[in-house]
């Protein structure tokens, strides 16, 4: 069982929401991304998403792609990404990590260093799951059993667009989790309509074996919980972003912490309910 799946099974027994941050390696300072992973870690954080930065990220709004320049000025790529996460687990065994990016770097990291050398190499490093984001589930089976033959575990995005065919791909395949894209966009916009959030997770479900994440639209405690209500995961992305953009070296790691302390408490608090 890969690491991603124990905790997640770990919180059901518990009756407990999964909390999952997404934060850009990098951002906003290329030295401080393992210290604000576990800074996220302390604040109550189950599994963290580390975002590969990359020029033309297609799927993300304003927030993310400006952390992304951001990084690559400051010269963060997929080895930088990877080390990140080797210095991360110097002192966290435990904590799940996935990486979500694109296909283009990871392709380019298998050109330099021969085929099958991502995988390999985010093994090594201590990664346990991956996100491509323009890895359609019918394009890549082959990408996603070497995942799984290393023990990671490949996941995908859903949408609200989704067919049932391309769910029923998704749930042949999905390994940890399958991430629900709960808005029409790119990350961090539009308006959350946590009814039809409501609607659509038990349609995922009736196909999907693992859990279901839902990010797009989580900006704070009261809409974490009204996700929660439906989720098995709550996924924040372009909020924390945006909070550690403004903050200084010394203290993003703080700010992170707070932020992740002050969803964990209210995802909590839906257990005494």
């Amino acid at each position: 069982m890969s690491r991603i799946a124990a905790r997640l099974q770990s919180l059901q027994r518990d009756g407990r929401k999964a909390l999952i941050p997404y934060v850009t390696c990098g951002d906003p300072f290329a030295d401080a991304t393992p210290e604000i992973m576990h800074a996220l870690v302390d604040g109550g954080a189950d599994i963290i998403e580390l975002g590969v930065p990359f020029s033309d990220p297609m799927a993300d709004g304003p927030v993310i792609q400006k952390a992304s320049e951001r990084a690559l000025a400051r010269g963060i790529g997929l080895a930088q990404v990877l080390q990140a996460v080797r210095r991360f687990r110097e002192a966290d065994a435990a904590t799940p990590v996935v990486l979500m990016g694109y296909a283009n770097p990871l392709e380019r990291f298998d050109q330099r260093a021969g085929d099958g050398a991502f995988v390999a190499a985010a093994r090594d490093a201590g990664v346990d799951g991956v996100l491509v984001v323009d890895y359609p589930p019918e394009e890549c089976e082959d990408f996603a059993a070497r995942l799984r033959a290393a023990g990671l575990d490949p996941i995908f995005l859903l949408a609200p667009t989704s067919t049932d065919e391309r769910i029923r791909q998704v749930g042949r395949i999905a390994g940890g989790y399958v991430y629900y894209v709960s808005l029409k966009g790119v990350t961090g916009a539009g308006h959350l309509d946590t009814v039809a959030v409501a609607e659509m997770v038990p349609r995922i479900r009736s196909q999907v074996k693992v859990p279901v994440g839902v990010g797009f639209g989580i900006r704070d405690a009261a809409t974490a919980v009204a996700v929660g209500r439906a989720a098995d995961a709550v996924v924040i992305g372009s909020r924390l972003v945006q909070i550690l953009e403004g903050e200084t070296r010394e203290h993003a790691p703080v700010a992170a912490r707070a932020f992740m302390a002050e969803i964990r408490s209210a995802l909590d608090s839906m257990t005494k309910e």
